[in-house]
């Protein structure tokens, strides 16, 4: 198992290290780049403009800038924003938990949503039941996720004035538990519903593929009853191709985050990276790829090690990869 988690690792560290080459080599390719706002401006003077460049490395070869950039993330330093003028690691800091909140509430939302129904369904396959659930699948997985918070916002908020349509917490009131999830209400509702349609299926899948296994016929055979084979035996094993799934959703959640966060007001990383990406602030831009990145990897290398813990039958240490 160690020499198999170890081997995991240093998969994970070469994969981050092609990341880190691809980003640094896609922001020294970016149109302009650092130095395009000091050309354009016409009292610059040529000493003006290698002075600068000499400032930010550029009059280094591409190689020697790349591990020196390489050097100071491992030390922590991710740089300077172009447009805050602060660390990038400061506002990154000051985001990042606010991200994290509401994408960890709205994935166990998601899945106390989609795994019952997911097993539902397949127990009971070509009902009506089974049927309402599918169309409300393919539903979730239709709908637009922009268009579907702007939805939330003009019923909910606009119409009805139930929950509140932006921001973490009520401006000029004191911070409450209360008030942040009175807020986090909506944007929960839009990604957990949304992300729901497409784990819904999945688990309905798993159960019907395992269903008429011959572990299951077994576990009937013994006298066990259909709750407890169902739910032991057959749920446990169908859960193994959703935790490869929850590994890839990391990035989605992201992803889902940009348009979440943006919607919302919710300032978090996915709303800091559309708003930085846009202004062209190079160092946010890729120290937020970086950290996605990063949480990827983390979450691939958790699933390796979550399968043993659904399937015993996997043995780590003679695994091959």
């Amino acid at each position: 198992m160690t020499q198999y988690l170890i081997r995991r690792l240093l998969q994970g560290l070469l994969t981050l290290f092609a990341i880190t080459v691809i980003v640094f080599l896609l922001a020294s390719a970016y149109p302009g780049g650092i130095m395009n706002a000091y050309e354009e401006n016409p009292d610059a003077t040529a000493a003006d403009l290698a002075r600068l460049r000499a400032k930010y490395g550029l009059d280094e070869p591409l190689p020697v800038r790349y591990f020196k950039w390489l050097g100071n993330v491992a030390r922590g330093d991710l740089g300077t924003s172009f447009v805050s003028k602060q660390p990038v690691i400061v506002e990154i800091g000051q985001r990042l938990p606010n991200t994290l909140l509401l994408m960890g509430v709205a994935l166990i939302v998601t899945l106390l949503i989609a795994v019952p129904l997911g097993v539902i369904s397949a127990l009971r396959q070509y009902s009506l039941l089974d049927n309402s659930l599918t169309g409300f699948a393919f539903a979730g997985n239709s709908l637009p996720v922009f268009w579907f918070g702007l939805l939330l916002i003009i019923v909910f908020h606009v119409r009805l004035g139930w929950f509140p349509g932006s921001g973490m917490t009520t401006l000029g009131q004191p911070f409450s538990l209360a008030d942040l999830a009175w807020h986090m209400v909506l944007p929960v509702t839009m990604l957990a519903l949304v992300t729901a349609a497409g784990y819904m299926r999945y688990t309905r899948s798993s159960m019907l593929d395992v269903k008429n296994q011959d572990y299951m016929r077994t576990a009937r055979a013994k006298g066990l009853t259909e709750r407890t084979i169902n739910m032991r035996h057959g749920l446990r094993n169908a859960l193994i191709p959703l935790v490869t799934l929850l590994a890839f959703e990391i990035p989605v959640l992201f992803g889902g985050a940009l348009y979440t966060e943006t919607i919302f007001s919710w300032p978090g990383m996915g709303r800091l990276f559309y708003e930085r990406a846009v202004k062209g602030d190079i160092p946010m831009t890729m120290a937020l790829v970086l950290i996605f990145s990063a949480l990827t990897i983390v979450a691939m290398f958790l699933a390796d090690i979550a399968y043993t813990l659904l399937d015993p039958r996997i043995r780590l240490g003679r695994t091959r990869t």
